[in-house]
């Protein structure tokens, strides 16, 4: 296992969709953990291959729930409506208001090839398509309605 380097907000990577994992072999199961170790480094939330440079289907996240691996996730379900602030590990610096679903439910496979559904709600949710959207060449900030200063510092007081 080790810490891959996050592709930056400027690497045309980002902007490309991710190919679909047809066999799950010893190189995705090691992008697995290099992913989940490179997401707790950097202290996020969630990370998709394109963010390491690996144009393939695969995700990781952890909510605080714990860590779910995911290979070629797909949202089959979406309800309600979420706007909360975002942020991203490859736009360091940047965040944003962003309306999302606030249920969903991702089908995808697991590091065994087993299809699974894991049903997300609030941050679950945001974390599931925000990932989702990276796999697809999409940036949160494509999304922003609001933007938002990280510093509170430089938040005017009245």
């Amino acid at each position: 296992m080790a810490v891959r380097n996050i592709r930056k907000d400027n690497d045309e990577v980002l902007r490309k969709v991710a190919k679909k994992v047809e066999v799950i072999d010893d190189r995705i199961l090691t992008l697995l953990d290099d992913m989940a170790d490179t997401m707790y480094q950097a202290e996020g939330v969630g990370l998709a291959a394109p963010q390491v440079g690996i144009l393939r289907r695969v995700v990781v996240i952890d909510v605080g729930e714990g860590l779910l691996e995911l290979i070629n996730p797909v949202i089959v379900y979406e309800n309600g409506e979420q706007i909360d602030e975002e942020g991203c590990l490859s736009i360091p610096g940047t965040r944003g208001e962003v309306k999302r679903p606030n249920k969903v439910i991702v089908r995808a496979q697991n590091r065994a090839g087993e299809t699974v559904e894991i049903t997300g709600t609030e941050l679950l949710a945001r974390a599931f398509c925000h990932e989702v959207d990276h796999l697809n060449g999409v940036l949160f900030t494509d999304k922003v309605i609001k933007t938002t200063d990280p510093d509170p510092r430089n938040t005017a007081s009245s």
